[in-house]
């Protein structure tokens, strides 16, 4: 095998920041906000079954908002890059010409000489014209191409998956540990989300196990907080 297909089986951590994204963005914001949930409810001296229900009420709604959320709004990333296609595919047809010169245009910006920008532009174009100018004017590829469905599946399912985490451990505690015990869970499993993510995002771990869990210390401490002062206020 040549070196160039070598390096054209080449992977990078990059490749997985589309799904690997909206996978670590509704993970997080289920364990966080259902954890925060049950937290501050059961800071307010609710007893468990209300505790539960507001629980499995928060996995159901989250999901559903992260999932609208999601396609939403990758959905009109989607319909803007369409739009800029079509523009680009017109361009084409009505003055190819100026789009092959506008293409060169680029690669001498980058440094190659004019008669060699040329080559490359004609070479391309000859292979796939849309596709070269969608990369190089639009910075458009399939590896960052939109995807709302996909966008809206990966982030509902990781978001009921890390709310259940927290429900799960609120189910098997008992009502007086409920607040510390699952405050605790949450930090393991948002600790653990932290890390695996950073490593399949090639990331440094350590930084990403401290970037989650001190965003998640600090919700839950803020719902224990106002749970605590509307139980009192209303006792």
């Amino acid at each position: 095998m040549s070196e160039i297909a070598v390096a054209m089986n080449e992977t990078h951590a990059v490749e997985r920041i589309g799904w690997l994204r909206a996978a670590v963005l509704g993970a997080n914001d289920g364990i966080v906000s259902t954890a925060s949930l049950i937290v501050g409810v059961a800071a307010s001296s609710a007893d468990k079954a209300p505790i539960m229900i507001a629980g499995v009420a928060g996995l159901v709604a989250g999901a559903m908002s992260m999932a609208a959320g999601e396609y939403v709004s990758v959905a009109s990333q989607a319909d803007t890059e369409a739009a800029d296609l079509a523009r680009e595919r017109a361009e084409l047809a009505s003055d190819p010409e100026f789009e092959r010169r506008e293409l060169a245009g680029i690669y001498e910006k980058r440094g190659l000489p004019e008669a060699l920008a040329l080559q490359v532009a004609d070479a391309l174009t000859a292979r796939d014209a849309l596709a070269a100018h969608a990369r190089e004017e639009l910075g458009l590829s399939d590896m960052h191409r939109a995807r709302p469905v996909q966008a809206a599946v990966t982030s509902a399912g990781t978001f009921a998956v890390g709310a259940a985490l927290p429900l799960g451990a609120a189910a098997m505690l008992p009502l007086g540990q409920l607040p510390l015990g699952v405050s605790a869970a949450a930090l393991c499993f948002l600790m653990l989300l932290g890390g695996v993510g950073a490593a399949v995002g090639g990331a440094p771990v350590v930084k990403g196990v401290l970037r989650v869990a001190s965003w998640g210390a600090l919700a839950m401490a803020a719902t224990y907080a106002i749970g605590s002062l509307f139980g009192t206020a209303v006792a």
